[in-house]
């Protein structure tokens, strides 16, 4: 496959693409292409065949047809959106029409494919999907870095730093939490260690990362 960014390529053998598609010759062949692309496959006949299975905790992205028996693709992504799996959808139908392809994409999803497609729009919609999948990731990975740091400061360090991120000095500081100027600037030097951060300004950013300000 044509990569669409080459300098930072996608590595297909450490995702996972999920099909979920009550059409078994679909299926296979969607399953037959891929693999020879080098992406890991799991294929599924309907929702709860996938709801059933376990989910790799990997880069991925999920083929979903709009029209199944049971729950429908549309209304399995607002499940998805609702319980909060961010997990990247490009959506497959045989019967796809404008207002249900307006709803997928302003529901998150990331294409909207008519049958029968192109094997290269298939392959593009699914790398986008994992550029986006992996982006998220990598974003979750850094709040959850970044948050475990938090949580390593003292309760007046928190306070000091979501002070000092709002714009308050270190005297307005020292005046709102009842303490001197020097233990302010001390709680302040603690925060900044802990936290990592080289200057001021990444403390400012690393609270508003963490809704502090």
């Amino acid at each position: 496959m044509t990569q669409t960014d080459s300098i930072d390529p996608i590595d297909y053998a450490e995702t996972l693409i999920y099909i979920v598609d009550d059409e078994a010759p679909l299926r296979a062949a969607i399953s037959s292409l891929l693999r020879s692309v080098g992406m890991r496959v799991g294929a599924y006949a309907s929702v709860a065949e996938f709801l059933a299975g376990e989910r790799a905790d990997v880069t991925s992205c999920l083929l979903l047809d709009v029209r199944l028996e049971g729950v429908s693709g549309l209304d399995f992504q607002a499940d998805l959106r609702r319980d909060g799996v961010a997990l990247p959808i490009i959506f497959m139908t045989g019967h796809g029409d404008i207002p249900m392809s307006v709803r997928a994409m302003k529901a998150g999803a990331i294409d909207f494919l008519a049958k029968p497609f192109r094997d290269q729009e298939l392959l593009d919609a699914i790398d986008a999907a994992l550029r986006a999948d992996r982006a998220r990731r990598q974003r979750d990975g850094a709040l959850r870095e970044l948050t475990a740091r938090y949580d390593s400061l003292t309760p007046r360090e928190r306070e000091i730093m979501a002070l000092a991120a709002r714009g308050l000095m270190n005297k307005q500081i020292a005046g709102e939490v009842g303490t001197s100027e020097i233990t302010v600037k001390i709680h302040r030097g603690n925060a900044m260690r802990k936290m990592q951060a080289k200057t001021f300004a990444d403390l400012v950013r690393m609270a508003e990362a963490l809704g502090l300000a």
